[in-house]
């Protein structure tokens, strides 16, 4: 390789290399190893700083860890969820670095023996195929406190403020195999990831707020014109908060490492590891430090905590537990339900309104309006996300947070189902019952939506379209069909919504010799 110039030398392919470490605080009632509230709960969301804190978490003299076994359970879920052995012992270790933010000088982890280990999971890859994703393990520790560097109303502070409210969070890192070639890819696992922490109740997953944090291992293998290989140093970037930076620091290293490389000539090897931030406005990372390795921590055994020792029995019991998996619910929804893929996922991707549609199916079907399960979950898929999200945009919600109850939801299919409202009076029905709990027939009779079943009265709103629509009636009397939509919109909105749109149909074709 000494022969090689890499200024010059041409790079035949690169190809790309990621491994994802995915930080997520548990949504515990209390912290990690001491009861003091946790900021990661929704109870303590805009808890102001420093006032979760105890002297547990300021490291004061004589104070002692105590484990939240809630938070060992949730990791189970997780581990559990990702095909992961969970390990029959399991111990505490000391990672000790310094900080402002970290009172103790250390860190609370697991180093060589962590709660869950090998596991696997499958995600639809970019190109259409399942693609494998080994998952090395899953360990939990104890969050750190945050650095801000502004003052209250924004103003900006030249030194480092330490709110503690965040430290002794308890927080599970997950480590990926480098098994990511493709950026789509990595963000698909990071989504799913999410995913299944929300609907096993492990973590709200507010990006925003920092509960999950994604830190990718990024470096690229170049084969060189002569067929030797070249592999550049790793990058590790940390706490992305969100999908578009996780993407935007892969794709901008992707790039940048080759010119590193023409440059310096630097390939992967020890002590060539560096950390990087990823810097939102400029859209590109920044050198942070080179990368300590395992060592330089000084892991030993934490000597205040004992081990985390599990069984059968306590695994079964947490595996009993779990939910379907997102990616299950879609395949259902697809299969049995005959939804869309795209309705699938706008279903599944928001756990709160999935858990609310599948209220609205269980709902639908008890009411033994609709014979086939299928019918019943396509109907309520369809006016949850057609009836519901336009509302939900409107109203800047969430579609479980209108107002409507899976009950109304399902008297407003039932009410269409048997022709007692049209397509159209089933959205207007929906919008109204966002603002009461009246029976839905009551709101659509007061509201003039009961389809009129008066033939007499059909028979003049039909004349009256084709005395309006001339040109429309001729062509249907030439066997133009397609043409008999506008005259089926006519009487619609001569009727205001409250005829029969197949009563409408046969009507006209009746009087126009179809």
């Amino acid at each position: 390789m000494e022969s090689v110039d890499p200024k010059t030398v041409k790079i035949v392919r690169s190809a790309l290399k990621v491994g994802l470490e995915i930080h997520i605080e548990l949504a515990t009632r209390t912290k990690m190893f001491t009861r003091v509230p946790n900021a990661a709960h929704p109870a303590h969301f805009d808890e102001a700083p420093n006032t979760l804190i105890d002297p547990v978490v300021c490291a004061l003299p004589g104070a002692l860890p105590v484990m939240n076994r809630a938070a060992v359970e949730m990791s189970m879920k997780v581990g559990l969820a990702l095909g992961c052995s969970i390990a029959r012992h399991s111990k505490w270790d000391r990672k000790n670095y310094y900080y402002p933010d970290l009172p103790k000088g250390y860190q609370i982890s697991q180093y060589d023996l962590p709660l869950c280990h090998d596991g696997r999971v499958e995600i639809p890859g970019h190109d259409g195929a399942t693609r494998a994703i080994g998952i090395i393990r899953a360990h939990l520790e104890e969050d750190t406190g945050k650095l801000g560097h502004e003052l209250p109303g924004g103003r900006a502070y030249a030194g480092s403020l330490v709110d503690l409210n965040r430290a002794g969070t308890p927080l599970l890192e997950v480590v990926t195999a480098p098994d990511f070639d493709h950026v789509d890819d990595v963000v698909t696992f990071a989504q799913e990831l999410r995913n299944i922490c929300r609907f096993l109740g492990v973590t709200e997953g507010i990006m925003q707020k920092g509960h999950m944090r994604f830190e990718p291992n990024i470096n690229l293998e170049l084969v060189l014109a002569d067929g030797s290989i070249v592999k550049t140093p790793i990058v590790e970037v940390k706490n992305l908060n969100s999908f578009r930076a996780l993407r935007g620091a892969i794709e901008y290293e992707s790039t940048r490492q080759i010119e590193e490389w023409r440059e310096t000539g630097r390939t992967m090897g020890r002590g060539m590891k560096s950390t990087r931030g990823w810097d939102d406005v400029a859209l590109k990372t920044l050198l942070q430090r080179e990368k300590e390795d395992a060592h330089d921590y000084r892991y030993f055994p934490e000597p205040d905590l004992v081990p985390v020792e599990t069984d059968d029995a306590w695994i079964a019991r947490i595996a009993a537990t779990l939910p379907e998996p997102p990616l299950a619910r879609r395949a259902r929804y697809r299969d049995v339900y005959g939804l869309s893929d795209i309705d699938a996922r706008n279903l599944v991707d928001d756990r709160d309104t999935c858990f609310y549609y599948e209220a609205c199916v269980a709902a639908t079907l008890a009411l033994g309006v609709f014979k086939e399960e299928k019918s019943a979950g396509y109907a309520a898929g369809k006016i949850v996300l057609n009836a519901g999200a336009k509302r939900a945009n409107e109203r800047g919600v969430a579609v479980h947070d209108l107002g409507i109850d899976a009950a109304q939801v399902a008297s407003v299919l039932g009410l269409r189902e048997q022709g007692t409202i049209g397509p159209q009076a089933a959205d207007t029905l929906f919008g109204l019952l966002c603002e009461t709990k009246e029976p839905a027939l009551a709101v659509a009779e007061r509201g003039g939506l009961v389809v009129v079943r008066d033939e007499g009265k059909l028979l003049e709103w039909v004349d009256a379209a084709i005395a309006a629509n001339a040109q429309a009636a001729d062509d249907v009397r030439a066997g133009k069909m397609s043409a008999i939509g506008r005259l089926v919109g006519a009487v619609m909105r001569l009727s205001g919504g409250k005829a029969d749109a197949k009563d409408v149909n046969d009507a006209l074709k009746s009087r126009l010799g179809q």
